[in-house]
């Protein structure tokens, strides 16, 4: 079995390597062994995991309330 390490599976995927090691680090690509402190062996055939991240493009903004500054005791 052919292997590739975290650099190329960034560049297969058009990732970043960051990427392709959160992805590791969760246990997301199917056949990854991790050997020694910081390398990883990924299957040449292993597919891309879906992006499980904020879909739909919103974000929660959270609005800052101003302090209060009349120093009444609601």
């Amino acid at each position: 079995m052919e292997y590739l390490t975290v650099q190329e599976a960034a560049e297969k995927w058009g990732v970043s390597v960051r990427r392709v090691q959160a992805l590791l680090k969760d246990g997301r690509i199917s056949g990854a062994v991790r050997f020694g402190n910081h390398s990883w062996m990924i299957p040449a055939d292993a597919e891309k995991p879906a992006d499980a991240r904020a879909g739909n493009g919103k974000y929660i903004r959270r609005k800052k309330e101003p302090p209060n500054k009349g120093g009444d005791i609601a």
